[in-house]
Order: C-alpha cells, then structure tokens, then sequence
C-alpha cells in the first residue's frame, strides 16, 4: 500500500492563496543542500543586555516579566510596514536589526532561589523538513528571508531561545506577571491586566536615561552615518533644485544612506525648503527647492541596533546665505551655543531651553519685533518671543528619537541632568510667510540647528561636531562637495 502524503496547511492564508497538491509538497521537501550558518558569534551587546536584565530582576523578584517585541503593522491589506520591534525588547534582548522577527518575546522567568532565567521565544527558521518554508507567507523562507534557527539565535544572543509557538505552555503556569502591553494581541489576551503595569513600562523607560558605552558608540556610529547622509543630501541639491518636487530627492538621497548604512531612518526625514521650513513637522516633502532660499533638513540614521541620531541643518541651496538669511542664522547659532553652555550635571533639565530662549527672546527685541522686554518675555506666563521660536530645545536620544517618554516627570522635563544622559540641542527660528512684524526679506525663513550631545562630568560633548553649524563652514562644506 502506497503511503499516505500529506498535504500542508497554509499558515496565515489569504482567501486567493492556492493550496499546494501532495506531490508538489512532497517534491518541495527533495534535492536541498545544507544551509546552516557557520562563524556566528556572539553579539557585542550581549554584556551589556544580560547587565540590563540584571538590573530588572532586582527590581521585580519572583515577579514574571514579558517584553514583546510586537506584531506586524499592516500597511496595505497583505503587506506589511517594515518591521521595527519595541525599544524596551530591543533593550533587553539585543536583538538587531533585520534578525528582528515579529512576534517575538523575552520571558524573564523567577527562580526559586532568586533571581531570572531569561528566555527568547521567537519564530525560528522554517526549515527545509516543514511546509512553512515556502507556504508561510508571514514568516516563510521564501516569502520573507532566512530566520535564525533556534541553536544560531542563541549563539547570537546568549539566551534560551524557545519556539514562540510554544509560548503557551509557559504562560498557562499562572503566576504574578508584568507585561509591556498594547505591543502584542496574544500576550494581551493571555496576560491579564496587572496594577504595575504602568510603574512596570516607567522602570523599563528610566533605566534607559543613562546610557552605557555600547549605548553611546551606536549614537556616536548613527551620527556620524547621519553627517554622510547630509552630504549625500548636499550632492543632490542640483538635481532637486530641478524638479518641482526636490524635497523628494532631498529625502531620497538622505533615505539612500540611512538603508545603506543602518536598519532606517530614525523617524520621518524633514526636508523643508523655502517656507515650508516655518512647518516644524513638514513631512510632505512634495514642494519646490529653489535656488536663493533655504533647505531645513532634520534628519536622522538609525542603526541595526536600533539607536538613532537627531540632526538639523539649515542650508543655503546655492551655497550662499543672504544678508537676512544669515542675521536669522546666527541669531540661532549663538542661541544654540547658549544651550550648549547651560549642560552639565545638576542642572535642571529645562534651563537648557531656558538659556537659548533667553538669547532668541534678546535678538527678537533687539530686532525690534518684539513688543515687551526679552526679560518680561521670559516670564513664563508672557512669552510672546515664543511666536517665532515655537518649541522646546530639548528631548532625550536613544533607542526612539524621543527617548524613555514614559519616564516620571521629575525624572524627566522636571528632573536634573545627569552624567550619561544624550539629549539635543535644537534651538529654531520660524518667520512666517504673511508675518508683517518682519521684514519682507525675512519672511518665509526657517531656521534650526540640532546636535546631539552627551552630559559628561564638567558639561556636554557634542557628538555630531564633526557636522558642520557655522555659516561659513556650511558654505564652505557645501563648496567642497558641488565646487
């Protein structure tokens, strides 16, 4: 009697999906050649990850603790956003870059004698002995690339690494458990609602305010691409200057980069010419790049680990600020200097944008634009310099281009800087278009300038120095790439 095939179920099967006969699925399981990945080696962050969980276990003994790294996002019926898992997961785990599977989950379990097993569940390479490698169209070989096998993500990672399928089987043990929630379907159905969860999500936030070295040399590596990504952008000005929508090749030029040297740009590219600068979210990016006014580019490369850089500049798209143009910038410049100034450890975190707004309130009276004192201006209940400001100079950098944002206020805005800390410093200028209180040779200028800096013991370092700030270091780097 001849054996029975069997025919394979296609996992997460749309309605038009075909499925394969018996022979077929058994000819697909015929004629491969061995696959497996030779060399891998430990990551270098796996130190200082396992460092990081040693710190959560102490902080929640004999306590269950679940950080997803989140599903899928669909963007449109059956394709899929680009994958970018939770930053606390990405944390805690090290997981990097495109070896980020969806669905994943690190289960820090209690041991009776204290402290946490850790342990990554993860959908691992569909191997060739399975149907999914070619009829799962989520998570198959042929579908979406090669996945570590479970034995190569633990050499990797240096955890336990278990089938994400299996997760259940943990899980149905109840006890006392914390989860990151709203990042995962299941792990919400399953887990319930926790009293700590919120002081859960906050621990896992602030303990991200100070970085490690590992921390600060991905920054450091982000920046650095980012300055690579600005100059990409200035060869391309040209070209833009040519289309009525250059911003698009602005942003392209910058995307090409950060694809090339990183997992993505950190969040969405802002290349703003003329007046669309005075937009401070100007994500469009549709309009004109004309020769004679300014390009706003805020940008930022986000490495395989995930850590992003914040940068502004604002560029002159012939390669020469005007008399008004510079006036605005440097009005700017000295503002940011202030606020490089104003950081070091104790100070409270909000002095930075109180030292830059000073200078910016000062230059705006002294223009004669504005109507009160830069001192009566500062008051926090009069604030009328902040018309042509607009927002803060400041937020932490890390993992997301606004970091630990479910920190504790006095830890946070209100709290103190401390050695370690890398925040930006990002002081604007926004004149717009129909604002009769300028001049019209000044009207429609947007100007801002961001670097990202790390608080060290007598102050900051600028991490993105290397990228030029000056108006005429801009002219001359402009100079030195289109000649």
């Amino acid at each position: 009697m001849n054996e029975k095939v069997e025919v394979p179920v296609i996992k997460n099967a749309r309605p038009y999906d075909v499925a394969p006969t018996a022979r077929y699925a058994e000819f697909m399981r015929t004629g491969w050649a061995p696959s497996d990945l030779e060399g891998l080696h430990p990551l270098d962050v796996v130190t200082y990850a396992f460092t990081r969980r040693q710190v959560l276990s102490d902080a929640y003994p004999n306590i269950r603790l679940v950080i997803p790294s989140g599903n899928y996002k669909t963007r449109s019926n059956d394709t899929e956003y680009l994958y970018r898992p939770h930053s606390a997961f990405a944390f805690y785990s090290g997981v990097q870059g495109s070896d980020a599977v969806p669905d994943s989950v690190l289960v820090m379990e209690p041991k009776a004698e204290g402290g946490h097993d850790a342990y990554l569940y993860l959908h691992p390479r569909s191997t060739r002995e399975t149907h999914a490698f070619y009829t799962d169209r989520k998570y198959g070989e042929l579908w979406v690339g090669r996945h570590f096998t479970l034995e190569e993500a633990a050499t990797v990672y240096q955890i336990e690494t278990r089938n994400v399928d299996d997760i259940e089987n943990l899980l149905r043990f109840s006890k006392e458990t914390l989860l990151i929630r709203g990042e995962d379907t299941l792990m919400d159905k399953l887990i319930s609602v926790h009293a700590r969860e919120a002081e859960f999500q906050t621990f896992a936030s602030e303990q991200r305010l100070i970085k490690d070295e590992y921390e600060v040399g991905q920054l450091q590596a982000a920046v650095d691409a980012t300055g690579r990504g600005f100059s990409d952008v200035i060869a391309a000005l040209p070209a833009a200057a040519d289309h009525p929508r250059g911003e698009r090749i602005v942003e392209g030029a910058f995307y090409g980069r950060a694809r090339l040297e990183g997992n993505d740009v950190g969040y969405t590219t802002i290349a703003a010419a003329g007046s669309h600068a005075c937009v401070l979210h100007w994500i469009r990016n549709d309009g004109a790049v004309r020769n004679g006014e300014l390009l706003l580019l805020d940008a930022g490369v986000e490495m395989d680990s995930f850590y992003t850089a914040d940068i502004t500049r604002t560029l002159p798209i012939n390669g020469k600020f005007t008399p008004a143009q510079r006036a605005l910038y440097m009005l700017v410049y000295e503002a940011q200097l202030a606020g490089f100034a104003a950081v070091k450890p104790g100070v409270p975190f909000l002095d930075v944008n109180r030292a830059a707004q000073r200078v910016l309130a000062q230059g705006l009276a002294d223009m004669g634009v504005l109507t009160v004192s830069a001192e009566e201006s500062m008051q926090p209940d009069v604030g009328l310099h902040r018309r042509w400001t607009l927002h803060g100079v400041s937020h932490h950098l890390g993992l997301d281009v606004h970091d630990c944002d479910k920190a504790r206020e006095e830890n946070f805005r209100g709290g103190v800087l401390r050695e370690g800390m890398v925040i930006t410093v990002e002081p604007g200028l926004y004149i717009q278009p129909d604002d009769e209180l300028f001049a019209p040779e000044y009207r429609g200028i947007g100007i801002r300038i961001e670097d990202d800096v790390i608080v060290t013991a007598d102050g900051c370092r600028n991490l993105s120095e290397d990228i030029p700030r000056h108006p005429d270091a801009i002219e001359a780097w402009i100079a030195s790439i289109l000649g």
